[in-house]
C-alpha cells in the first residue's frame, strides 16, 4: 500500500469516527500532495503524479514547519497553539517511516562515503544525495549535514 492509499484510508477513517483534528490533519496532507501534482503537470520534464520520495519530503517539510510553529508559539506564551501543532505533528510522522538511531545515522553515513568513494570536503554532495535518496524521513539532514563534513575533513 503506497502512501496516498494509506494517507485516503486514514482520512476515510477520520471521518467515520468524526475525529475532527485528524481529519483536518489528513486534508492538509493531501492538499500539499495535490499541489505538488498541479505543480508538476506546468513543467514538461516531470512525470507527472510524485512519487513516495517526493511525498516523504513533503511531509517531512510539514514536521519541519511545524516544529518551528511550536518553538514559536511556545516563546509567545500560546502555548494551546503549540500543542494543536504539535498533534498534527503525531498525525503527519504515523505516515513517515521511523527515525534511525544515532548508531544507524553513523553506519548509513559510513555506507553513503564508501558507495561514493567519496574522499574531501568536495564529495559532500554527493554524499548528502545519496543519504537523501535512501533515507528520505527517516533522519534530520540538518544534523547530518555537519557529521559528513566532518568525516570528510
Amino acid at each position: 500500500m503506497d502512501i496516498r492509499d494509506r494517507i485516503n484510508a486514514a482520512l476515510k477513517t477520520a471521518m467515520k469516527e468524526k475525529q475532527t483534528d485528524r481529519l483536518s490533519t489528513l486534508r492538509l496532507i493531501n492538499a500539499a500532495f495535490k499541489d505538488r501534482d498541479i505543480a508538476a503537470r506546468g513543467s514538461d520534464d516531470s512525470p507527472g503524479a510524485a512519487s513516495d520520495a517526493e511525498l516523504m519530503q513533503i511531509l517531512g517539510r510539514m514536521v519541519k514547519q511545524r516544529q518551528e510553529s511550536v518553538r514559536a508559539y511556545e516563546e509567545g506564551g500560546r502555548l494551546e497553539l503549540a500543542d494543536a501543532e504539535r498533534a498534527e505533528i503525531e498525525v503527519i510522522e504515523e505516515f513517515l517511516p521511523r527515525k534511525l538511531s544515532d548508531a544507524e545515522v553513523e553506519t548509513a553515513i559510513d555506507d553513503a562515503i564508501a558507495e561514493t568513494e567519496a574522499t574531501s570536503i568536495r564529495d559532500m554532495g554527493k554524499v548528502i544525495g545519496v543519504l537523501k535518496g535512501k533515507y528520505t524521513g527517516q533522519m534530520d539532514f540538518g544534523l547530518v549535514g555537519p557529521m559528513v563534513k566532518k568525516r570528510l575533513s
